[in-house]
């Protein structure tokens, strides 16, 4: 038996995963070097993107299904834009990451109460709506945001460093993966610390790359950082669209 609704965003598998940690990094690369290295500062490069990610979130409502190259644009908006949008909080209007990250951490909890109340779900593997679909990015563009602030945090505020901090996020996201294979917690619940923990991982790894050596980067730059994360980002992406050319296959022979 068949149907006409069809779900709008990916299964979430260790490819996903993989995705996403490149699409994060990227984030952070990029909106440096939009904001740094071209000298737009973040005001202008949050404008650009939250402009690019609204102009992307409206085609994939009007297309009604997930595609991974559209659906890894918006996800890759909302990286980009999350990382200025922290930097701004931080440095612009000088709340410093620990009030920022508080602030989203609350922002994030309304988001998908809000998100519950209305749709009475807050699955992310499963969205048929365009009201749900809205509440999706918009908790995707709040998290990433909060990832960044908690990366920027651990390694600047706390002054453990780039690379101490990925491998203590790193940890926290073994942890939070054996839970969801050993334990009986909530997958949901889980899924949203994994959410939120590989953002800081992405932006700590991309500023370790990136950052001067006095200030315990690698100095690699954020230009070629980004252009080897973007071909990364576009490498796994024609995997992920492979594999849903297969899954339609199969979905069309079985039904």
């Amino acid at each position: 038996m068949t149907t006409s609704i069809r779900n709008r965003v990916p299964v979430i598998l260790f490819l996903y995963w993989v995705i996403k940690i490149a699409s994060t990094t990227l984030g952070e690369t990029g909106a440096d070097m939009f904001s740094m290295t071209f000298n737009l500062g973040y005001s202008e490069t949050i404008l650009i993107f939250i402009a690019l990610f609204l102009f992307l979130l409206a085609l994939k409502l009007w297309i009604k299904k997930y595609d991974p190259v559209l659906y890894w644009l918006v996800f890759t908006s909302t990286a980009i834009a999350g990382t200025a949008l922290s930097d701004y909080i931080d440095r612009t209007l000088h709340l410093g990451y620990a009030l920022g990250s508080s602030l989203l951490i609350l922002m994030l909890i309304a988001s998908l109460l809000l998100w519950y109340r209305t749709e009475s779900s807050i699955s992310v593997e499963s969205i048929y709506t365009s009201k749900a679909e809205v509440f999706y990015w918009v908790s995707f563009l709040i998290a990433n945001t909060l990832g960044t602030a908690l990366g920027d945090f651990l390694a600047d505020e706390l002054g453990i460093g780039f690379l101490t901090s990925a491998m203590l996020i790193a940890s926290m996201l073994v942890v939070t993966t054996l839970l969801h294979y050993y334990s009986r917690m909530s997958g949901i619940v889980l899924f949203w610390v994994a959410f939120v923990l590989t953002r800081p991982f992405g932006a700590t790894f991309g500023d370790l790359l990136t950052k001067p050596l006095d200030s315990g980067g690698l100095n690699l730059g954020t230009t070629g950082a980004s252009a080897f994360f973007a071909i990364l980002l576009m490498m796994t992406v024609v995997v992920e669209v492979k594999m849903e050319i297969k899954r339609r296959g199969s979905g069309r022979q079985s039904g």
